[in-house]
């Protein structure tokens, strides 16, 4: 039992170290071009993905992902053979999923990089026997957790000044009252506790990457994680085309459809691309909406990281007893210590022009380590795993949630910004 603990912690701090380690390179100028996947027909695809400088920018971007890899596999103890097998395996496949991803068709339905990664992980490893020692190799939570430090390089305090009192205040009350609600209506399904915070995350404050941080946060099931993910993307679709039609119909305003948009649909993808559906107005402000319950996630991670902790201690060891300081302190998820401080970096000591030159660099990696994670899900994971036993709880949990946030956020809207 303590040598599991002492890994787990170990895994943290090595997580911090390599996650701050690209922060603190891209600062000091070491900056990894930046790749283009878009394309819209196949000479596109040939003269611009496939363009030798491109493939030079996805080489050079393969070379400094190999490295952290093979760094934390080795701070970890893990065998770096079966990893030089790997890693290079997982990363072409992300390729791929970066380049269906980067179709300009696909990109109208805001279909992300990570649900492709998964869909090819799933389909290869559920149609082809995969041996144990490459699946041992892969390391999907290194992964998800440096990609959640190098997210917090992205979540600038100053956002919310931008954002205004009026931003503000719909984003606090709704990630509150609908998180509160997902959890509640959870709770009475019956819904496990991993499964509940990672879905009233996801619905509440901004989809995917509220889901991985709660995950990471909680040491979640990467399974159940996949499968909110999932939901996330699958019902952004729907809402990102007919909110705004809706919003016509209601004959409102501009600004009330901006702020309905912002505060309900959960990728700020789908967000920008249904704002723009209405008019340059509601995208501002459906921007700005979206933009506050982005910065708030840093704060949700840190308590739902202490809610964690302490009723994992009273559930499994002290039952009764309090647990003390040094036993939260133990099963607190350190990585969550690195976001916060790459999010304090970025909001009070890293110049504007210093973070407008690497940021696109820093965000096109996040993601991509993400990707990376999603791939590696894939590869380790049955079909049946992912769609089995009661999952249609979780699913008629979520589309409540989401039809609770919908009318509230609207009434909100409504109040605010009429």
């Amino acid at each position: 039992m303590s040598s599991s603990k002492s890994f787990s912690l170990a895994e943290d701090w090595v997580v911090v170290i390599l996650g701050l380690g690209i922060v603190f390179l891209a600062i000091f100028g070491v900056i990894v071009p930046q790749p283009s996947f878009s394309w819209s027909n196949f000479s596109e695809l040939k003269d611009l993905v496939l363009s030798s400088h491109n493939l030079q920018a996805i080489a050079t971007q393969f070379v400094l992902v190999f490295i952290v890899a093979i760094l934390g596999a080795a701070l970890l103890g893990k065998s770096l053979k079966n990893l030089l097998v790997v890693f290079p395996t997982v990363y072409v496949l992300t390729m791929l999923a970066l380049l269906f991803a980067g179709n300009s068709w696909v990109k109208e339905y805001n279909l992300e990089a990570v649900i492709f990664s998964l869909a090819i992980g799933l389909v290869i490893s559920n149609f082809f026997k995969l041996p144990d020692w490459f699946k041992s190799a892969l390391n999907t939570e290194l992964y998800v957790k440096i990609g959640l430090i190098l997210l917090g390089t992205t979540v600038i305090f100053g956002d919310i000044l931008k954002a205004g009192s009026l931003g503000l205040i719909q984003a606090l009350v709704v990630v509150i009252s609908v998180w509160y609600f997902a959890f509640w209506v959870c709770k009475k399904l019956k819904i496990d506790k991993e499964m509940s915070l990672m879905l009233s995350s996801a619905v509440s404050i901004c989809g995917v990457s509220a889901a991985i941080a709660t995950s990471g946060a909680i040491k979640g099931d990467s399974k159940k994680l996949s499968y909110v993910i999932s939901l996330v993307l699958i019902t952004a679709i729907p809402m990102m085309i007919f909110m705004p039609y809706l919003a016509e119909q209601m004959g409102l305003s501009q600004q009330v459809t901006g702020a309905w948009l912002g505060g309900s649909i959960d990728t700020s993808g789908a967000v920008a691309a249904s704002g723009s559906l209405v008019g340059e107005e509601a995208l501002k402000i459906s921007t700005i909406v979206k933009f506050s319950q982005n910065v708030l996630l840093g704060i949700a991670a840190f308590a739902i990281s202490v809610y964690w902790s302490y009723s994992k201690s009273v559930d499994d060891e002290t039952k009764k007893e309090k647990p003390t300081l040094k036993i939260i302190w133990e099963r607190f998820p350190k990585f969550v210590l690195g976001f916060i401080f790459a999010s304090l970096l970025f909001s009070f000591f890293i110049s504007p022009e210093t973070n407008a030159e690497i940021k696109g660099s820093l965000k096109f990696i996040q993601g991509l380590w993400f990707t990376l994670a999603f791939t590696s899900i894939g590869l380790e994971t049955n079909f049946k795993d992912l769609f089995q036993q009661d999952n249609k709880k979780p699913l008629y949990a979520f589309l409540i949630a989401q039809t609770f946030n919908v009318i509230v956020t609207l009434i909100i809207a409504l109040l605010l910004f009429q």
